[in-house]
């Protein structure tokens, strides 16, 4: 497989505070990798640094070859070849759930609106929502949300969809519908790299595990392998607790 996305030498810090410390990562096409690590780990600030939230401060982050990281690059062209899903929905509340889901497509990529709204439609669909086409976001439990979130992502076909502990914000009752929606995802081919404390979710999912701690890679590997058998004592310790948790 080839490799859509890669990390060399990621660093970043917060004033003093480092946060990355060096990370070298890739990411093949049709690749699910799930980061995990305890909070303050650096998972959601690497999803940040490569869709160009945060400028690193050395390394490269290369897409299908191309260095998104150099200064001179068009960010807002490349933001577009990415679909991001973050904690909290971050819809427009001013606006219509199928409002949300178009707007990028149309405002960005300069979609003619009925072209985008049959897409949006389908989408809305699929994810068992397009009777809420014409709600407002409100009127939606925060499951039904996240879930539009992700449909908001999918509507440009992006590269790469990055998801950032998009259960974390969820009741946990609404939980299994939206890993449901990603386990279909997954199984579609689409390339992912998510950033998750769903530990079974992981396992069951993710082609590869990352685990990270303060910053660096402390080891990945197959998802099954590495839970089954993680040979660093730092991510035993991790897995443990998180199972006596």
């Amino acid at each position: 497989m080839s490799a859509v996305l890669e990390l060399t030498g990621i660093r970043k810090s917060f004033g003093a505070t480092p946060v990355l410390r060096g990370i070298d990562l890739e990411l093949a096409e049709h690749e699910v990798v799930a980061l995990i690590g305890p909070s303050g780990s650096g998972k959601s600030t690497l999803l940040r640094t490569i869709n160009l939230l945060e400028p690193i401060d050395d390394g490269r982050i290369l897409l299908r070859g191309e260095d998104i990281s150099d200064p001179r690059v068009a960010v807002d062209r490349v933001r577009a070849r990415f679909g991001v899903v973050f904690q909290h929905f971050n819809l427009f509340p001013h606006l219509s759930v199928l409002d949300n889901v178009t707007l990028a497509a149309r405002k960005v990529h300069r979609v003619p609106r009925a072209r985008a709204e049959e897409r949006g439609l389908e989408l809305l669909d699929r994810i068992g929502l397009a009777e809420k086409a014409r709600e407002h976001p409100d009127r939606l439990s925060g499951g039904q949300q996240q879930r539009v979130a992700i449909a908001r992502a999918l509507h440009t076909d992006p590269e790469v969809l990055l998801l950032d502990e998009i259960t974390s914000a969820l009741d946990p009752l609404l939980v299994g519908d939206v890993l449901e929606l990603v386990r279909e995802l997954a199984a579609e081919g689409t390339t992912i790299l998510m950033a998750t404390h769903e530990m079974a979710f992981a396992r069951d999912v993710a082609h590869r595990v990352v685990f990270l701690d303060g910053g660096v890679i402390v080891e990945q590997g197959p998802a099954a392998a590495l839970f089954a058998n993680p040979r660093e004592p730092a991510t035993r310790e991790y897995l443990r607790r998180f199972s006596a948790g």
